[in-house]
C-alpha cells in the first residue's frame, strides 16, 4: 500500500476537516504557473497585509479579495509598488492583468472556478488565508471562503512526509504465529498445556496495526480476517505513521520473542488464552497459563 492509501484508511483521516488541512503546517498543494510547477504552502511568517496590493476578484459569482505581496515575478508592478496609491486604477489593473495572468490562471485551477478581476479592493476585515509559492518567490492571501477552503482543504494537499504527519502514532500488536484450531480445541486448553509454534524463529513476526493493516516482509496490506488462531505478544505496542509508510519499502524489523515472554492467543478478534513462550522437545511452544 502507498502512504496515501494508508493515511486515507486510518482513523485520523476522518478527523481531518478541510479547515484543519488548510491550517496544517503539512499543507502542500501542487500548482503550476505557466510551464513551471510549484507547491502552495503556508508561510512561516505571515506578511503584513497593509503592504500588499488588495484586488477585488470573483470566483464564479462569489466576490473575494486577493492580496498580493511585492514579488520578483511581477517586476513592472514592483517599479510602481510604493507609488501604487497614486496610479490610476485602470492603469494599475491593466498592469496586473498583464503581469499576473499566469498567476491568475493558477488560482482558477486550484480553486476550480473561473476568476474575474473586478478592481482595486478597499481594506476589509474579512478573514484571509495566507499562502506562498514553495520557492518563496510570491506571497498572497485569499478570502477564506467556503469555496477556497473546500477546494484547497483536501486530503491530497497534505505532505505525508511532514513530521507532524509522520510522528502520529497508531496502536499495534506483534504477531508471532498462527495455527488452525476450532473453538472446542481452544476452550479445552488447561493450565500447563502447550501448543507447538514452529514458526517462531523461522518466520519473521508481523505487525498488526490498529486492526486494519498488516506490515510484514511483503510490505503493508489490509488486514484480512480469517478463522485461524493467532499468537500475539501479550502487551500492545505502537507504531508511527512514518514507520508504517516506510514499511512498504523497508519492512520493519521485529525481534522474535524471548524465552518466557508473555503471549496471548486471539481468534476472531477475541482473546481466548494467555500464556508464555517456552520450549517443548526443542521447539518453541505456547504454554497455557489462563483462559
Amino acid at each position: 500500500m502507498k502512504p496515501f492509501e494508508i493515511f486515507s484508511a486510518v482513523p485520523q483521516r476522518a478527523e481531518v476537516a478541510p479547515d484543519a488541512i488548510l491550517d496544517s503546517p503539512a499543507f502542500l498543494a501542487p500548482c503550476r504557473i505557466g510551464d513551471d510547477t510549484f507547491s502552495l504552502r503556508r508561510p512561516d511568517v505571515q506578511p503584513d497585509a497593509s503592504g500588499m496590493l488588495a484586488l477585488s476578484i470573483a470566483f464564479g459569482d462569489e466576490p473575494h479579495e486577493l492580496l498580493l505581496a511585492p514579488s520578483p515575478r511581477f517586476p513592472e508592478l514592483g517599479k510602481i509598488w510604493d507609488a501604487r496609491a497614486d496610479v490610476p486604477e485602470p492603469v494599475l489593473l491593466a498592469l496586473a492583468e498583464k503581469e499576473c495572468g499566469a498567476f491568475f490562471q493558477m488560482l482558477e485551477n486550484v480553486v476550480r472556478r473561473q476568476m474575474k478581476l473586478n478592481g482595486i479592493a478597499s481594506a476589509s476585515g474579512e478573514q484571509k488565508v495566507f499562502l506562498e509559492l514553495s520557492d518563496g518567490s510570491l506571497s498572497f492571501a485569499l478570502t477564506r471562503s467556503g469555496a477556497v477552503v473546500s477546494a484547497l482543504g483536501v486530503l491530497r494537499n497534505l505532505d505525508l512526509g511532514h513530521e507532524t504527519i509522520r510522528s502520529r502514532t497508531l496502536p499495534c500488536e506483534y504477531e508471532y504465529a498462527a495455527f488452525a484450531a476450532d473453538d472446542a480445541e481452544l476452550a479445552a486448553l488447561a493450565s500447563g498445556d502447550a501448543v507447538l509454534l514452529p514458526e517462531i524463529g523461522s518466520i519473521a513476526p508481523r505487525i498488526v496495526v490498529d486492526g486494519r493493516f498488516v506490515a510484514d516482509a511483503n510490505g503493508v496490506s489490509h488486514k484480512i480476517d480469517d478463522a485461524l488462531a493467532h499468537v500475539f505478544a501479550a502487551a500492545p505496542g505502537e507504531i508511527t505513521l512514518g514507520e508504517l509508510f516506510d514499511a512498504q519499502e523497508n519492512p520493519a524489523a521485529v525481534a522474535s520473542p524471548a524465552q518466557g515472554s508473555p503471549l496471548k492467543i486471539v481468534k476472531g478478534g477475541r482473546p481466548v488464552a494467555s500464556g508464555r513462550l517456552d520450549r517443548l522437545s526443542g521447539q518453541p511452544a505456547f504454554v497455557m497459563e489462563t483462559s
